[in-house]
């Protein structure tokens, strides 16, 4: 399991705020999961969704992004029920021949009710939103000052293994739901279980699930932040390890 520790917190919006009365979103289906107050850049190269972009971009920004793999599945679009993330576009930058790249932030997740029918060449589903349910903030706090300082912990063993100076951000006093998703998106771990930390409705639960995982891993990382450290020493640092050797 690799860490990627992003140098800036991207802020969290009104997510509600933003999607309120929208209960249309084109999709997109793709191969990874966005977390709700998380960046996500991607390459839009597909005619039909150069249409999606072009259109969202003449509205409000918003699409949804559904982690979905038709080549692994059992139906050939999300089904109804699929949960997913909407993306609002930030910023884009369109290329000479057509295609974008452009980065997304993560708002709010969406259920996928049912399929409307727009005659456009990308999906349209009728959604509902939801977010975490209410939880005691004591309990919650205690859960995610354990798993940002465990995340931590692995941060700066990569940053060691990897020769890497740049400053860890502090997350110490991120709140917990908040802290669930950044952990959630940062962590490098099957798509299956980034969609089922996605789906929980609980902090605590995500949490504790991100607990797990990091406690399998954080005492490799640093035995083998500690033995990079003596290598250089000796005169042999410089080589990156393979972390998933």
């Amino acid at each position: 399991m690799l860490v990627t520790c992003h140098s800036s917190l991207i802020l969290m919006t009104d997510a509600y705020e933003k999607v309120r009365g929208v209960r249309e979103l084109p999709l997109f289906p793709l191969n990874v999961v966005l977390f709700p107050g998380m960046p996500m850049p991607l390459h839009i190269f597909e005619p039909r969704y150069r249409k999606m972009l072009a259109d969202v971009q003449a509205s409000d920004n918003l699409f949804g992004l559904s982690c979905f793999d038709p080549e692994n599945s059992q139906t050939e679009i999300p089904p109804a029920g699929h949960i997913g993330c909407v993306a609002e576009v930030a910023e884009t930058q369109t290329l000479p021949d057509g295609r974008s790249n452009i980065l997304t932030i993560g708002l709010i997740r969406y259920r996928v009710e049912s399929y409307v029918e727009r005659g456009e060449p990308y999906l349209v589903a009728r959604v509902s939103y939801f977010e975490d349910e209410e939880e005691d903030e004591e309990f919650l706090k205690k859960r995610s000052q354990d798993v940002a300082q465990m995340f931590m912990r692995i941060a700066r063993a990569v940053r060691t293994i990897n020769d890497e100076r740049a400053d860890l951000p502090d997350i110490s006093d991120t709140e917990p739901e908040r802290l669930s998703f950044l952990v959630a998106a940062a962590i490098e771990v099957d798509l299956e279980v980034k969609q089922e930390l996605l789906e929980l409705r609980s902090t605590s639960e995500r949490l504790d699930r991100l607990r797990d995982l990091l406690a399998r891993v954080v005492s490799s990382y640093e035995e083998r932040a500690r033995l990079h450290g003596i290598a250089k020493r000796n005169g042999h640092g410089g080589k990156k390890i393979d972390l998933d050797s």
